[in-house]
This record gives structure tokens, C-alpha cells and sequence, in this order.
């Protein structure tokens, strides 16, 4: 099979749409929009960067990168989970936002595995920490994180280029 038709569950449509489950399910019934979500996604993944539980994904350095291509796995995500009948879409007066649906509290019950397990816990834990912040301090939370890891990946250059 051709690497471009093979399709890793990581970090694809599939687990960004679990992990939406993750902050969808502990937010109920609040509903967010994709771009809140994105953001949302990102500090699951990375908790631990942001004073929380240790991380789902390893600290790499180009981490900052990560958010530019996670928009649309998310969507695709999100979408997925509509079609399935997991997630909600929510229209209103501010426009679409995604709430978890009816059966999302059934399906996340029968997910056992130790980093489903960790997901949930982390979608609790980002709810809880970042779901009220308004769209200003959101923005700076991810900001600062960007910041931070542009540092980060500073300091490993010039200690690669002196071979240190």
C-alpha cells in the first residue's frame, strides 16, 4: 500500500474527532466553534506545557507548527463524529459551533486503552482550565505557548550548530 492511501489513526480524523469528543463531552451542554475547539485540541495534546497533566504527545520542537495543519484534521474530525452521530452541530445568532451529541457519553464509556483513559482526563482538565476564557485570552494562552516554543527551538539550534 502507497504511503499517500495509508491513513494513521494518529493524528487524523479519527482522533481528532475522539479528542473533540474529549472536550465536547466534559463542556456539556456548552457548545464551541472549530477555531475554539482547534485551540482547545492543541492544549489537550499538550497539557503539559501549560501547568497541567503530563502531556498526551511528546514535546517535540516544531510544536508551534502543529497548529497551522491541525484546523482541518480537527474539521475532518468533527465532521466525522456528525456523520456518526456523535456531535452536534449548533446554529445560532453567533454562528455554527459543535456540542457533543447524544450518544457521545455511550460511545467515550466503551473506550478503555490507557491514552483514551489519559484524553479524557486531559479534556476534563483543559475544560475546566481554558473553556470559559474569552476569545482574547485564549488567543494569549496560545500565543505564549508559541513564544515559549520558538525559544525552545532557538536554544536547540544554536546548541546543535556548536555541537554541543
Amino acid at each position: 500500500m502507497k504511503a499517500a492511501n495509508h491513513l494513521s489513526p494518529f493524528n487524523g480524523p479519527l482522533e481528532a474527532g475522539i479528542r473533540a469528543l474529549g472536550i465536547l463531552l466534559p463542556a456539556f451542554p456548552r457548545s464551541f466553534d472549530l477555531q475554539r475547539l482547534v485551540a482547545l485540541d492543541h492544549l489537550v495534546v499538550h497539557t503539559g506545557d501549560v501547568g497541567g497533566p503530563e502531556s498526551l504527545h511528546p514535546p517535540l520542537p516544531l510544536r508551534s507548527a502543529e497548529l497551522t495543519i491541525r484546523r482541518s484534521v480537527v474539521e475532518r474530525g468533527i465532521l466525522l463524529m456528525v456523520n456518526r452521530g456523535l456531535i452536534e452541530r449548533v446554529m445560532d445568532d453567533t454562528g455554527l459551533s459543535y456540542r457533543a451529541g447524544d450518544l457521545a457519553q455511550t460511545f467515550m464509556s466503551t473506550l478503555s486503552a490507557d491514552y483514551l483513559i489519559a484524553l479524557q482526563e486531559r479534556g476534563e482538565w483543559v475544560v475546566s482550565t481554558f473553556a470559559d476564557l474569552d476569545d482574547d485570552q485564549l488567543r494569549q494562552t496560545i500565543g505564549d505557548l508559541f513564544g515559549r516554543w520558538i525559544e525552545e527551538f532557538q536554544a536547540t539550534q544554536r546548541s546543535m550548530a556548536l555541537g554541543v
